[in-house]
């Protein structure tokens, strides 16, 4: 009777590992990965199609929706095409907080992927420790736009508003007696910049906490070291950005080579990595996060001393002050146009890709003059990454897919659009 060599297994869509979205079709000689083939689009929300049906400001919170843990980056890029098109120059104090609201999600993106990634490979605690982490940068993104995740604050000419004077309280509960919210509270007594710079004292320690639990981790190198390498010539052939190919050894950085907002005026290190292997990844996006860190605290330097408007005067693209507009005819009309029509982009094509933490995230707009798009296209990361998944992963064991996909750092959303 012939023995049956390779057999096929399905690696999702609900394993943990495969975030309950993503489907794999295994290959396998044994236990050890012959093929792997991608299926995506267990999460498509048609979000390129939504687009040409709304205006252009009715489409920012869509790009929230794509990776739910980088949501303002996503915005950034959308507001950049759209900003092109227009001609809009965004006010300096606004550039200055859009890059540290990048930075402070480049943050939440990274601690989200190593603490899962650890996760999902075996190491239980190290997730309990970036969420710890993460919930202080949430209540950042709760102060300034209202909401935890699908924040919405990015708009074409700037930022919805200015960062806020207080921060959100913690009030003692059947959970937190008056010891514990005075301790958590303390922080919390000044502005939002008071709050973010006592963050980036304490963070770099945090980091170094991080390191002790994971760097040199013998089950984390054995699990990591020489998994999933891939060359520096064949990550930019198969279109790498990001940690993805900075791990391999390519120093690339939208923010240093081709600079947008104020990026150009921060001081901070691109790091790379030498094997392209998933220990390398986790150690350039440990580094990214120490780097990041080092932007906030420039943007709150700056902030702190330089007030101003952080949205356009161009009240054919941005609102008009609530005051104003309720005591000045001239200023009702354009706040009524602008949230019941939109704006009028004019004819023209666009692209603009910014430094998402996952890659290059890209937005390319087609307008033909009227108040929604005409035609709109993303580039996700996410999708050329996952696009290699059957080369990383050859000749591996099952086990090491599971490393694979959290290196990746992959979030359906962004791939399946």
């Amino acid at each position: 009777m012939a023995e049956i060599k390779n057999y096929t297994l399905n690696f999702g869509p609900q394993h943990p590992a495969a975030h309950g979205v993503l489907r794999l079709i295994l290959e396998l000689d044994g236990e050890v990965i012959v093929r792997a083939d991608p299926h995506i689009g267990l999460l498509h929300r048609g979000t390129e199609k939504l687009a040409e049906t709304r205006t252009w400001i009715q489409n920012v919170p869509y790009l929230d929706r794509l990776d739910y843990v980088s949501m303002m980056c996503n915005e950034h890029a959308y507001c950049l095409a759209v900003e092109r098109l227009l001609g809009v120059e965004v006010p300096i104090r606004g550039q200055y907080i859009r890059v540290m609201m990048d930075e402070v999600t480049r943050i939440l993106n990274h601690l989200l992927n190593i603490g899962t990634h650890a996760l999902d490979i075996g190491a239980m605690a190290m997730v309990l420790y970036t969420f710890r982490e993460r919930e202080d940068l949430l209540d950042v993104y709760e102060a300034v736009s209202g909401a935890r995740l699908h924040a919405a604050y990015y708009r074409p000419g700037g930022v919805y508003r200015d960062l806020p004077d207080s921060m959100p309280k913690y009030e003692v509960s059947k959970w937190k007696n008056a010891a514990d919210v005075a301790r958590l509270n303390e922080p919390r007594q000044g502005s939002l910049l008071d709050f973010l710079e006592d963050f980036t004292d304490r963070f770099p320690a945090i980091l170094d906490e991080y390191e002790t639990l994971l760097t040199e981790n013998r089950i984390w190198k054995q699990r990591t070291v020489n998994v999933g390498v891939v060359s520096p010539e064949r990550a930019l052939q198969l279109g790498f950005t990001g940690p993805m190919l900075r791990g391999s050894g390519v120093e690339w950085d939208l923010r240093k080579k081709m600079p947008y907002e104020v990026y150009d005026r921060v001081d901070f290190d691109i790091p790379v990595g030498t094997n392209g292997d998933c220990y390398d990844r986790y150690l350039v996006r440990m580094e990214e996060m120490r780097q990041a860190n080092r932007i906030i605290r420039q943007c709150i330097d700056w902030l702190r001393q330089n007030p101003g408007p952080v949205i356009s005067d161009n009240h054919k693209v941005a609102p008009p002050a609530r005051e104003k507009m309720k005591s000045n005819m001239e200023e009702l009309i354009h706040h009524f146009k602008l949230f019941s029509e939109g704006i009028h982009v004019p004819a023209g094509e666009v692209y603009a890709g910014i430094e998402h933490p996952k890659g290059e995230f890209g937005v390319y707009a087609i307008s033909d003059g009227a108040n929604k798009p005409y035609r709109f296209k993303l580039r996700s990361p996410g999708f050329a990454h996952l696009a290699a998944m059957n080369e990383m992963s050859k000749g591996h064991m099952i086990a090491d897919a599971t490393a694979i996909i959290g290196t990746i750092d992959l979030v359906l959303g962004d791939t399946d659009r």
